[in-house]
């Protein structure tokens, strides 16, 4: 395919990635022939092809982590730990190229792609360190009379199916912790963004990570190709990041083989200020809250519930805030917001606010969709929106931010609860009684307070509810890929 109408530098980034598939150490070809289109959410039009996996590539990437996993598994943790420091500092060392390439894919601004790609690599530093630290434990019996010995073995391997808004940070949290543990991984990244784990493939085998190891399975018939997978008895773990309807579906895959499972889903942020929270420092993390990842996050704040005594002042502030940043193709270094994903999520972002606005909800910035190419919408800001409004309940995904009011902490409280999601929730308020009552009140399972990130590869992330379960990230990370086994020492 031409890829003739981007430039140099574009064009170079695109021809840096294998569009193969990576099954055992070789790239190849779908085994029909078939490929995807990958497309500039920027323009809508093309950016190259890569290789459309069949049932029968799915079935070989399997087996080709089947048949690593042993000597894997048996590989020192050094050396384990050592490869991924290795993968850590390249990725560093080729941040612009990475930005780039994310950026053509995905649409977010560069200094967007920048920024996750710090993030993203932390995964692969910080399970480096992880490795060597994995341990079990020894005591007596309680009678004295056997000793109880436990250790931490792999999972085995392992399937990993991320997601587009974070191509390469939802990939290593979930890569770099099998890698640590000892499993090895078939990977599927999302169709929309291939690229960027296409990418991180190349650097992991560089950096010195076996052929069978790390497998990648591009395709755009993902329940086709990953079921079979799924309910292959060889396989013994499946992570998933995504929505939670297509999470539930995998989950009811995942019980015939009874496969370990964590689930990072869907979120309905609340952002909630009180009426003593500093709005200068409120505002600025509504804007960390809002805008990172152009709003196409499932930590971004969906709901702003602000105290009725400063609202109105909340509101314009944010408004004057958002309604100032640059939009425009995110290859430009003085753009801070690139389009949406995809025809559809723009669609569906405008829908939403569209629907707001017509049970009564007041736009104080943006609203409308722009004339021209590409999946643009422009930051929005909604006041007097109805609790009534789908975009109370719906996970918005894109630069949109409704403002609801309240009067006392407990409805605060209620109306944050009020959802089946639990991912993350944000509270600003000077008032330390209140800072622990509102982070224990929150049926969340990650609250900031005070800031706008909670993103963190030293810290576990993960939710309740109807956002998943399993933790990534943190000394737990580790854990979600380690079995623990029991020996009773007798004969003493």
């Amino acid at each position: 395919m031409s890829i003739s109408s981007l430039s140099g530098a574009e064009q170079q980034a695109i021809e840096s990635v294998h569009p193969r598939l990576l099954i055992g150490g070789e790239w190849r070809d779908a085994s029909d022939g078939a490929t995807l289109l990958v497309e500039d959410p920027s323009t809508g039009g093309p950016l190259t092809s890569v290789a459309d996996a069949t049932v029968a590539d799915g079935a070989a990437a399997l087996d080709a982590a089947v048949a690593a996993q042993p000597d894997w598994a048996a590989t020192p943790p050094r050396e384990r730990g050592e490869i991924l420091r290795r993968a850590f500092d390249m990725v560093i060392e080729r941040t612009e190229e990475l930005a780039l390439l994310m950026t053509l894919e995905m649409g977010k601004p560069l200094a967007e792609s920048r920024a996750e790609i710090a993030y993203g690599a932390e995964f692969l530093r910080w399970f480096s360190e992880e490795a060597v630290r994995v341990s079990g434990r020894y005591s007596v019996a309680p009678n004295g009379a056997t000793r109880l010995l436990t250790l931490k073995q792999p999972v085995g391997p392992c399937l990993m199916i991320t997601p587009w808004n974070f191509p390469l940070a939802m990939g290593t949290r979930k890569i770099a912790p099998a890698v640590a543990a000892g499993c090895t991984m078939v990977v599927k990244p999302a169709s929309l963004t291939p690229l960027t784990m296409l990418w991180l493939a190349g650097v992991m085998r560089e950096a010195g990570l076996p052929d069978g190891v790390l497998n990648i399975v591009t395709t755009s018939r993902t329940g086709e190709v990953m079921e079979p997978l799924i309910r292959d008895p060889r396989l013994r773990k499946l992570t998933f990041t995504g929505s939670t309807a297509v999470g539930r579906s995998l989950v009811e895959q995942s019980a015939e083989g009874l496969l370990r499972v964590s689930m990072e889903l869907g979120g309905n942020a609340p952002f909630v200020v009180f009426d003593d929270a500093d709005l200068d420092a409120a505002v600025d993390g509504a804007m960390l809250a809002k805008m990172r990842n152009i709003g196409e996050a499932c930590t971004a704040a969906n709901r702003f519930i602000v105290h009725e005594s400063v609202a109105q002042e909340f509101g314009r502030r944010l408004a004057e805030r958002m309604g100032a940043l640059r939009v425009g193709r995110g290859t430009g270094d003085d753009v801070e917001v690139g389009p949406l994903v995809e025809q559809k999520q723009r669609d569906s972002v405008a829908e939403l606010v569209t629907e707001a606005v017509d049970a009564g909800a007041t736009v104080l910035t943006g609203g409308e969709v722009p004339d021209g190419a590409g999946w643009f919408y422009p930051p929005t800001v909604l006041t007097d929106v109805p609790l009534t409004a789908r975009v109370a309940t719906e996970e918005i995904f894109g630069p949109v931010a409704p403002i609801f009011t309240f009067s006392t902490e407990e409805e605060a409280l209620r109306m944050a609860n009020d959802t089946e999601y639990g991912l993350v929730g944000y509270a600003f308020t000077r008032d330390h009684a209140r800072v622990v009552r509102v982070y224990e009140g929150l049926e969340t399972g990650m609250v900031g307070i005070n800031q706008g990130i909670v993103s963190n590869p030293a810290a576990p992330f993960g939710g309740v509810k109807a956002s998943g379960f399993g933790r990534e990230g943190g000394s737990e990370g580790i854990e979600e890929y380690l079995e623990t086994k029991y020996v009773g020492l007798g004969g003493l």
